[in-house]
């Protein structure tokens, strides 16, 4: 794989990326109202018809459409589109991240599991179990190999040089806890200070989840998904509901700040360091 050219290695990754984002809007759609996966077969939701091959290639069969069914000329929502482009910018992201290794495979992983989750939250206001499960399950399987067998996969970000967290197994179990711990704390004295939950179990598992691929750096993404998440918030306000009792999907924003983590997270935490003078 280290003698594949780099453009063919993230043109890959791009194409399997969309063609994988097809069938994550299958699963934001199915997923959350216990239908199957596998059958029926893809079809227009307004009439049912099934989709024809050449009228399921990821976003250039939407725009050959025009962003509607063939058959019964209903509206298809550009959300299709958006989330297999995402799927292969994501898959891309990853593979440029850490080039043809083992670890890109686990960042794909993390990434795809958290662009599904994103939006069946967004529709749902709820994070699925089976997929939070799936995720940690994934992060701690990674952590386990990586640190037994030496094969490189997870954590992503926050493992050492030295020390005791030099220990991917360690690192990944310390960020479940730091993550998972951090946010239930603030989801009990929320509850206890406003009578209300401000923070839901969904959120607390999926950053508990994210412990053995970011290590510490779970602490940053809840961190930076709480920025994003308050300023879309205050942003989006109407009315006279203050932002306290509003209703606002926070996995979205979570997965967001995983996601930047992954990116830069390092180079963020030194910048942040050395503009607070800890280093």
């Amino acid at each position: 794989m280290s003698d594949l050219p780099t453009w063919f290695f993230l043109l890959s990754l791009g194409l399997f990326g969309l063609i994988f984002g097809s069938l994550a809007n299958v699963i934001v759609w199915r997923l959350p109202r216990g239908e199957s996966l596998w059958s029926p077969g893809s079809h227009c939701p307004c009439c049912e018809t099934p989709i024809r091959w050449f009228d399921n290639v990821p976003v250039i069969s939407w725009l050959v459409l025009r962003g509607r069914c063939r058959s019964c000329g209903e509206p298809i929502s550009g959300r299709y589109p958006l989330v297999e482009g995402l799927s292969g910018g994501l898959w891309v992201l990853a593979g440029a991240l850490y080039g043809p290794t083992w670890r890109t495979v686990v960042a794909i992983a993390l990434f795809y599991l958290l662009l599904v989750l994103t939006f069946i939250d967004l529709d749902h206001y709820r994070l699925p179990n089976p997929l939070v499960g799936l995720l940690a399950t994934v992060g701690l399987v990674s952590a386990a190999l990586t640190q037994l067998v030496g094969v490189e996969l997870a954590p992503l970000v926050g493992v050492a040089d030295v020390g005791a967290w030099s220990h991917p197994l360690l690192v990944a179990l310390g960020g479940a806890l730091a993550g998972g711990g951090l946010s239930l704390l603030i989801a009990l004295a929320y509850g206890a200070v406003r009578g209300h939950a401000g923070f839901g179990m969904g959120d607390v598992k999926l950053l508990a989840a994210l412990g053995p691929f970011l290590g510490l750096y779970t602490l940053m993404a809840l961190v930076i998904g709480s920025f994003f998440g308050a300023g879309v918030g205050v942003a989006t306000a109407r009315g006279d509901a203050p932002l306290s009792q509003r209703r606002i999907p926070f996995g979205p924003f979570i997965a967001l700040g995983a996601i930047v983590s992954v990116a830069i997270g390092p180079s963020l935490w030194g910048w942040y360091a050395h503009l607070v003078g800890l280093v």
